[in-house]
């Protein structure tokens, strides 16, 4: 039998500081909560700078317009069908480029796969949508009543399909993006056809579909992709402000287009941010945790995108990067804390562990005690309210992805551009490295990671206890 009172054995806020179960067989130190007062953007003449060159505040309009009250997943969905939408203008910017020494065989896998792992992040916010009572049915599908029943006879992609009984489905592929323009293009045909599956693939659980051309085996109605990504608008944002300079530089193209789609996703991720910070306090422990693995995904998605600086011409980018007056002045002030928004998203994944008391119902002890520990490890072990622990579980999983993220981003900047410029022209770990702080800094969570490690001394402890040595040595 599992020994379920361990608070008597292991830890209580009554057990005296010389206790030999905590300081003979166990020594922990629970860390300190990182500082989060230290992260701050750069400069506000660098952070214009990057604004103005990727023409954020127009991308920004189109990220937060509100066009269908009634929906609730609009600020969340409509910024990452940009963003996808963006990469298939990626692909033809790509294909297009004249250079005979261009990866083009690497850029092709690396477009694909980043695609789809977009697709999958979209997929998942149409399933939680769908599982939501409030916002399921919001979304805004091409039906016959969105044209008073009549559809266009002239340039209009729509069909009506009579399904079995007296169903009929409005199926419609979109007529300004990209994708399938590509899919009717040979250089890039093979590419928008495994896009088109993908879609197909990932959204087989949701109730409606993106409406890009995939094949649509199930006769769902199509999601108004025009009317909520406005492809056409983002068409227009295609050229950056360093164009006009004439740089002569196609690496110009692949770094405006690589930060955009970023920038895009960094928003998503503000949104689900502080929508898991309002449903921990709405008591809505179930989506707010669907939220968090979300967020994870996204942070992950955003090192994926930054590792696109990899396949760029050197030469070619280091002389944009000069003609661009992109550099770093200290450690400090790395070309990442140019986004603001990542920021801010930094941020707000590190400020969840304020949330802990609020998800386990259960106040700080003003003396320092171990009470959140306590009531963690007997959420653990009796498992009661197991919709907390995936919360718990997800709120660690951003934490980890965040960290990833930029520790990749510090040895990405050192292949790139070299390690001298990693450094910020300084030591590798001063105490102005910013990105070094990051990802060395104590743990978010220092209940959580407190309760884990006392509950696995304690199951050693219980193995040993019960070990075939030990029951020989007690015969003998």
């Amino acid at each position: 039998m599992v020994d379920l009172d361990w608070k008597s054995k292991m830890v209580s806020s009554d057990i005296p500081s010389k206790s030999p179960k905590l300081s003979n067989k166990l020594k922990i130190s629970i860390p300190p909560p990182a500082r989060t007062g230290d992260l701050a953007p750069a400069s506000e003449a660098a952070c214009s700078a990057y604004e103005h060159y990727l023409r954020l505040p127009e991308l920004k309009r189109l990220w937060g317009s509100k066009e269908f009250p009634n929906w609730k997943n609009e600020s969340v969905l409509k910024p990452a069908l940009q963003a996808l939408e963006i990469t298939f203008r990626f692909v033809s910017t790509v294909l297009s480029d004249p250079r005979p020494y261009a990866n083009r065989r690497e850029w092709r896998r690396r477009l694909e796969s980043l695609s789809m792992s977009q697709i999958e992040l979209i997929a998942m916010l149409c399933e939680d949508e769908e599982e939501d009572s409030e916002a399921r049915g919001t979304a805004p599908i091409v039906d016959l009543t969105s044209s008073d029943g009549v559809l266009s006879r002239e340039n209009s992609s729509a069909e009506v399909w009579k399904l079995a009984g007296d169903a009929t489905v409005v199926s419609r592929t979109s007529e300004a993006s990209l994708l399938p323009r590509l899919a009717s293009w040979k250089k890039s045909e093979d590419i928008a056809e495994k896009i088109l599956y993908c879609i197909e693939c990932e959204m087989r659980r949701c109730p409606y579909t993106l409406g890009l051309g995939e094949p649509n085996l199930a006769g769902k109605p199509s999601l108004d992709y025009d009317l909520v990504c406005k492809p056409t608008e983002l068409r227009s944002l295609k050229k950056s402000p360093s164009d006009q300079a004439n740089l002569d530089n196609f690496e110009n193209q692949t770094l405006y287009t690589t930060h955009q789609i970023l920038e895009s996703w960094i928003y998503v991720a503000q949104q689900l941010l502080n929508r898991i910070t309002d449903r921990i306090d709405r008591k809505d422990i179930d989506k707010a945790s669907s939220d968090c693995w979300l967020v994870e995904k996204i942070w992950k998605l955003l090192a994926e995108i930054e590792d696109l600086h990899l396949l760029m011409d050197p030469d070619d980018f280091l002389r944009l990067k000069n003609q661009l007056s992109i550099k770093a002045s200290t450690a400090s002030e790395s070309f990442c804390f140019r986004s603001r928004l990542l920021i801010e998203i930094t941020k707000l994944s590190k400020d969840l562990k304020h949330k802990v008391p609020n998800i386990l119902d259960v106040e700080v002890d003003p003396k320092g005690g171990p009470r959140i520990l306590e009531t963690t490890m007997n959420l653990y072990m009796k498992k009661e309210g197991f919709d907390r622990i995936h919360l718990l579980q997800g709120l660690q999983a951003i934490e980890a992805a965040l960290k990833r993220f930029y520790y990749s981003y510090k040895q990405l900047i050192a292949i790139v551009m070299g390690s001298l410029e990693a450094k910020g022209n300084g030591g590798f770990a001063t105490a102005e490295d910013s990105l070094g702080q990051i990802f060395l800094e104590p743990t978010y969570f220092p209940s959580l990671d407190g309760a884990k490690t006392f509950l696995g001394d304690y199951w050693s402890h219980e193995r040993g206890r019960y070990s075939p040595e030990r029951r020989t040595r007690r015969k003998k």
